[in-house]
């Protein structure tokens, strides 16, 4: 699966049997991410596609020294379970 960052529609993305699962943010400054809502059709729903692209989503964020804002349950959640990326949200 290759995930993809579209810093113009402020999207991380993936397709999958033609498909696209994605993560929804809104830039807050030069170094924030508001991450607002992560989809995954329900036709392919069950196979991991969210927590990768979150996991691209937060490796990418780290490489850039970004910070996020954990808005969408799924990130919160995710955060939640992998507390190597506490670090990386805003105070």
């Amino acid at each position: 699966m290759t995930i993809h960052h579209d810093t113009q529609k402020h999207l991380f993305f993936t397709e999958v049997d033609g498909h696209t699962a994605y993560i929804h943010y809104e830039p807050q400054g030069d170094n924030t991410l508001n991450i607002l809502h992560t989809v995954v059709p329900e036709a392919i729903g069950g196979r991991g596609i969210a927590g990768k692209i979150t996991e691209f989503m937060l490796k990418t964020a780290k490489e850039n020294n970004y910070k996020i804002i954990p808005s969408c349950s799924y990130t919160e959640s995710y955060l939640k379970r992998h507390p190597e990326y506490q670090d990386l949200v805003a105070k």
